[in-house]
């Protein structure tokens, strides 16, 4: 029997190769006033910046290009609209990794309204329900990892003692069209493709054991999971100049996206929102350095009641045999193949460790306080929540 259940809507999506060369026209339908958003030097350096503004200035488009070096803040965001006051954009078009979308997203939402982004982000707010009116928004990833061009939510975050990693969300914020070409991601590092592909993968592993997972979901994530096992050490290593690895990479990211945004995510995703508010560490570092420990503890925490979650268990064994060629049927060997492979992946991708970050013992015990399962298949409690941190610091 399938259980009942509720899917949000997907963005409009335009995925293949070369799709970056049909920007213009797509915006020339939606306005003749752009804000661009972009990072500071990919799009630069790959010759790819002044290729659209060209395109734009040919079709007598009019634009302003903002970028954003780093995690977007809320003031970040109040700032540039502010800055827009009176500018008239009709389409915000992002163009760039999850931070940069996750800008672009949250400018198209708080331009029409004039107030602060702050009073609607969740948990830290003043509780204000944003109406869910928006600027047209196109987005388009030029790494593979948050999976942000197909959710509904822009995360916003300030660091410090008394900082957070919160979302603005409402279900009209999911992109009007996503644009993957996986050519965008061609020249992306290794290093930078390591930490973008790992938080693809914890997306989709969190999502296909979470909670709230479906029939759906599971059949998307795993989907996405059969294609990083294919590609993601490849196109860190000897592969990252091919377009089908690329491609693949990019598939499983936008994936990534919709499960996490339908199914819910677990513990890592909640150490990232503490960890991300009080220390400068890229998101995907935290997946990468968090991932192996937390499904280990999770995977011992489910084995105290075996036959209760047996179906939690089967999930992860098929994920083990996808990453092992190991025996599904043989439900403890794939489980404990998998926390191999993850620690092999941090070993392989050299990771840092959080204390690199300078989150040390005194960290740790505040960290686990503030930290929350989510979706996790199992309830870590705040002394298996402080072993990851341990653990991950243990390397």
């Amino acid at each position: 029997m399938i259980p009942p259940f509720r899917f949000a809507r997907p963005p409009e999506l335009i995925f293949g190769a070369g799709a970056f060369d049909g920007l213009g026209n797509l915006v020339d339908k939606l306005g003749t006033r752009v804000l661009l958003v972009t990072g500071e030097n990919s799009l630069t350096a790959t010759g790819k910046l002044d290729a659209l503004t060209d395109d734009l200035k040919g079709r007598a488009i009019g634009f302003i290009h903002y970028s954003i070096r780093g995690e977007p803040s809320p003031e970040i965001v109040d700032d540039a609209v502010a800055g827009l006051s009176g500018e008239n954009i009709d389409v915000v078009l992002a163009v760039g990794g999850g931070s940069v979308i996750d800008t672009g997203k949250a400018i198209s939402a708080m331009y029409p309204l004039h107030t602060s982004v702050f009073d609607y982000l969740e948990g830290v707010g003043t509780g204000v329900e944003h109406p869910g009116v928006k600027v047209p928004f196109l987005a388009v990833p030029t790494t593979a990892g948050t999976g942000s061009e197909a959710t509904k939510n822009a995360v916003l975050s300030r660091k410090g003692p008394d900082g957070f990693k919160r979302s603005l969300r409402h279900d009209n914020f999911v992109p009007d069209l996503a644009v993957i070409d996986p050519e965008l991601s061609l020249n992306c590092p290794p290093e930078l493709t390591a930490v973008c592909g790992l938080d693809t993968f914890t997306q989709l592993l969190e999502s296909y054991v979470s909670t709230g997972s479906n029939p759906l979901t599971d059949a998307l994530a795993f989907s996405g999971l059969e294609q990083v096992n294919r590609n993601l050490v490849p196109a860190c290593t000897d592969r990252a100049g091919k377009i089908e690895v690329r491609a693949g990479m990019a598939y499983a990211s936008f994936l990534s996206g919709i499960t996490l945004a339908n199914a819910g995510l677990g513990t890592i995703h909640g150490f990232a929102s503490s960890i991300g508010g009080l220390f400068d560490i890229p998101h995907g570092v935290v997946c990468g350095a968090l991932m192996a420990a937390a499904n280990e503890l999770t995977i011992e925490g489910l084995r105290k009641n075996e036959s209760a979650n047996r179906a939690f268990l089967e999930k992860y064994a098929r994920i083990g045999s996808l990453f092992s060629e190991s025996d599904p049927s043989d439900i403890r060997g794939s489980c404990d193949a998998l926390i191999q492979k993850l620690y092999q992946l941090t070993e392989v991708f050299r990771i840092p460790v959080l204390n690199d970050y300078g989150i040390g013992s005194a960290e740790i015990k505040k960290i686990a306080e503030e930290t929350g399962n989510k979706n996790n298949p199992y309830e870590l409690n705040s002394s298996e929540l402080r072993e990851v941190l341990l653990k991950s610091n243990d390397r």
